[in-house]
This record gives C-alpha cells, structure tokens and sequence, in this order.
C-alpha cells in the first residue's frame, strides 16, 4: 500500500520542520504548508489523506480554514495544534468535524495515535464518497421514463397505482421497474429508497 500522504499547516517554520522530521521517520508522506492561503489553494492537487493544522495563525485561523473546507464538500479530516489551549475553540473545531485538538508542544505518540485515527476517518469517508459515486452513475444510466416510474415507487405505490398515474399499463410499468432494476442494482423497494435518499432524489420534482 502507498503510505498515506499528510498535510502540514502552520505558520512557524520550526513546528513545522520538526513536525515534517517526525511523520516522514514514521513512513508518511508529508506536504507541507506555511500560509492558509497556500493550502487552500493547493490541497486537492497534494491529494491528501488528511491534515494537521495550526489554531492561531495571521489572517486565515484555522477554525476558518477547517469552514471552508466543509462547505468545499472537503473529505478531509482535521488535528488540530494549538499552543493556547483554548477550549472554546477546541469546541468549535470538534463540533466542526475535527478528528482531534492537541496543544504544543505536541506529544509525539498522542499526534501519531490522532493520526492514526483520522487515517481511519478519511478511508471510511471515501468509501462512503466512492459508493455514492457508483449509485449516482447507475441512476444516471435511467432513462426519463424510468425516473418518473422511479418517483413512484419510491414513494410507496403499487404498480397499478402508477400505470393509473402515468396512463400506461401495468405490465409496462413491470418492464420498467425490472430495467431500474438491473441498471440499479437494487432489487428491492426499500434499497431504492435508501439509495434515492442519499442521492437526494427527490419525487416533488
């Protein structure tokens, strides 16, 4: 397996050497960043794994910095170093979706076992992303027809309930559920449903 990659955000140069000594010793791959706006602009193309930032840091703190990558829809989690130990703020990142809140000077084992657990976080959130990948391409491959039967079912109908709805007959409103079917891959009603829920299909549309 290739060893996971970790970004670095901090403002001091020193943390942030002795910070990039210690993980790439431990085997990681390190990338490292010395301003917000670097990072910001560079972390999708450093495909990272996850990433240890600083708290307080000019401009750009990294309670914003953590923001904004959540409303980039960024699967990417947080461990967090503050040298203040301010627990208002550790609140706000752990809320935030932070892995965890370390203060400096930083533990070498208490950093390595966040990391370890956020490695965790980040595997499970691109599972979670690639499956939803998958059921957003096999619901692409419907066709308008099969959506609209589809907005049906999903909402609890019979199929004699639909062809009345839809004007057609039952027997081809069998056909189309066997086709959503085997492009979906979901047999039963109750899969349908959960798969259109979290591609956000909505049936009022």
């Amino acid at each position: 397996m290739n060893p996971a990659t970790i970004g670095l955000l901090d403002d001091d140069p020193g943390m942030l050497h002795a910070l990039e000594r210690l993980l790439a010793g431990r085997g990681f791959r390190v990338c490292c960043f010395s301003s917000p706006d670097d990072f910001l602009g560079g972390y999708r193309a450093a495909g990272l794994d996850c990433v240890v930032m600083d708290l307080a840091m000019p401009g750009t703190g990294g309670l914003e910095v953590q923001e904004r990558l959540r409303k980039a829809g960024a699967l990417l989690p947080v461990v967090f170093l503050s040298g203040e130990g301010d627990i208002p703020a550790s609140v706000r990142a752990i809320k935030g979706g932070a892995v965890n809140f370390l203060t400096k000077p930083v533990d070498a084992a208490e950093l390595l076992n966040a990391l370890r657990l956020a490695l965790i976080e980040s595997a499970k959130s691109r599972a979670a992303e690639e499956q939803l990948a998958g059921l957003r391409e096999r619901f692409g491959q419907l066709t308008p027809r099969e959506r609209e039967v589809l907005c049906h079912v999903i909402t609890g109908k019979l199929n004699k309930q639909i062809a009345a709805d839809l004007g057609i007959s039952e027997q081809t409103v069998k056909i189309h559920r066997m086709r959503i079917t085997e492009k979906t891959g979901l047999p039963s009603v109750a899969e349908l449903v959960r798969a259109a829920d979290r591609l956000r299909f909505d049936p009022a549309e």
